[in-house]
């Protein structure tokens, strides 16, 4: 299971290379006209508050549990992590396809040409840096397989996902600015400023609208994966004690934070300290095999419903 402070570390990474590389692009904006430039420099000032967010976000969910919250804060994750995708949604592709748009219709060339390439030069690298951090990180999480649109989707870590989604959709933007930028400056073009900038507002809407997805899934509740069932079954039938296992329910309640449910029979002979005694037993080995896994509730399975459904 992803660690919080690894994460953390992506997010200050993404955080530090966002807000330098906003206040270039900011003066490169002014110093050039460049319309593609003003969408990059909205894009990595909007992504600088995304981390900020995100951070606010892992402190509220690494309170400890009380008594309105009794499972703790975990999913206060991916709550903000919902807020995030909104924030590049409407802040950071609705301005940039609303200057697109401007330009495209009253194009205006750009000057100070050279000074937004070393600008955008400096931004892929800042934003490559902080790209190769959050992807360290990610990377863990597309294990075995190394697929990395199926981690996104199962993943329970938006953090770490969204860093990586808005650093990659960021260097993306970059490249597209600057050939926004040679096409004005090379065929004098200025209105592929305009597309280029819609092409970033489209790029981030996009971006945000999947984030959004897999956050509003996350937060509805997620169980474990099918592997971890299954493990937590084979734990649970090792107990020689367990005459029938009915079901297994989980929920995520944070990326660290697993609720486990299990309706089960013993053995009919046991008296009460034995069932608790191998309840007992079986959540150690349930923790003791997924560290993530908190909390294990025991139902015992109703034999007269079960009776009934047979019959």
């Amino acid at each position: 299971m992803p660690k919080e402070g690894s994460s953390k570390l992506a997010v200050y990474a993404a955080l530090a290379g966002n807000v330098a590389v906003a206040a270039t692009k900011f003066g490169a904006a002014l110093l050039s006209g460049s319309s593609a430039m003003l969408s990059e420099a909205i894009h990595s000032t909007v992504d600088s508050g995304d981390q900020v967010l995100m951070l606010y976000g892992m402190h509220k969910a690494s309170r400890p549990a009380d008594e309105l919250h009794p499972f703790g804060h975990g999913l206060e994750v991916y709550f903000w992590s919902f807020i995030v995708a909104m924030m590049i949604f409407g802040v950071g592709a609705g301005v940039s396809v609303w200057e697109g748009i401007e330009q495209m219709l009253h194009p205006v060339p750009a000057q100070s040409v050279w000074i937004s390439y070393g600008v955008l030069a400096l931004a892929f690298i800042f934003e490559g840096i902080s790209l190769f951090f959050g992807a360290r990180e990610f990377r863990k999480q597309a294990r075995p397989r190394g697929n990395w649109l199926r981690a996104a989707r199962t993943t329970k870590d938006p953090i770490a996902m969204t860093a990586v989604f808005e650093d990659s959709a960021a260097v993306a933007g970059v490249v597209i600015a600057a050939l926004g930028l040679t096409f004005d400056y090379v065929f004098g073009w200025p209105v592929m400023e305009g597309v280029a900038s819609l092409l970033i507002g489209l790029l981030l809407g996009g971006t945000a609208l999947f984030l959004a997805r897999e956050s509003r899934s996350l937060l509805l509740g997620e169980s474990v994966s099918p592997e971890v069932r299954r493990d937590i079954a084979g734990l649970v039938r090792a107990d020689p004690r367990v005459v029938r296992l009915d079901r297994i329910l989980t929920l995520h309640l944070g990326p660290n934070h697993v609720l486990v449910g299990l309706t089960l029979d013993f053995q009919d002979q046991l008296g009460d300290e034995a069932v608790e005694a191998s309840t007992r037993e079986i959540a150690r080995r349930i923790r003791a095999g997924h560290e993530e896994v908190r909390t294990v509730l025991f139902e015992p399975r109703d034999k007269s419903v079960a009776a009934a459904s047979a019959a």
